[in-house]
């Protein structure tokens, strides 16, 4: 049975200039950015530390939704180290990632089982699930 699709919500960013000096900015002006490449001396950002902070808020909520459904309330100082490697291997590039967790206040098993679920119904992960390597760490 197919169900309807309901799109919540369409980021829209026009980028000119890639990596190299671009920048990206929303219609609305609530991202205007400048871009330079990784590890350049540029001023600007790049798509990997974007997509990082993208994934980890993202996470972070599914988190906060998987600690509801289980009646368990999460830390204010819950905090996600994002990491998104830009890699290549002969001739092709490839993106790794990572998640480190910090659930301080939790038992270990009650934070693993909330990262889990996160990482099932995140849409970020799902996107990356089978595409990138992928892995996550939660200290508690």
């Amino acid at each position: 049975m197919n169900q309807a699709i309901k799109v919540l919500y369409t980021g829209k960013v026009h980028t000119v200039g890639a990596r190299e000096n671009g920048t990206a900015r929303s219609p609305d002006g609530r991202l205007d950015i400048k871009l330079s490449p990784p590890g350049a001396a540029g001023t600007g950002t790049n798509p990997e530390q974007l997509f990082a902070a993208g994934w980890s808020a993202c996470f972070e909520t599914a988190m906060s939704l998987a600690a509801r459904k289980i009646k368990v309330a999460l830390p204010a100082e819950l905090a996600i180290d994002a990491e998104v490697d830009l890699g290549m291997s002969g001739a092709e590039y490839f993106l790794r990632a990572r998640l480190n967790v910090s659930v301080p206040g939790l038992d270990l098993e009650t934070a693993q089982a909330i990262v889990d679920t996160a990482h099932q119904t995140c849409p970020y992960s799902k996107a990356l699930r089978g595409n990138v390597d992928v892995a996550i760490t939660v200290s508690v």
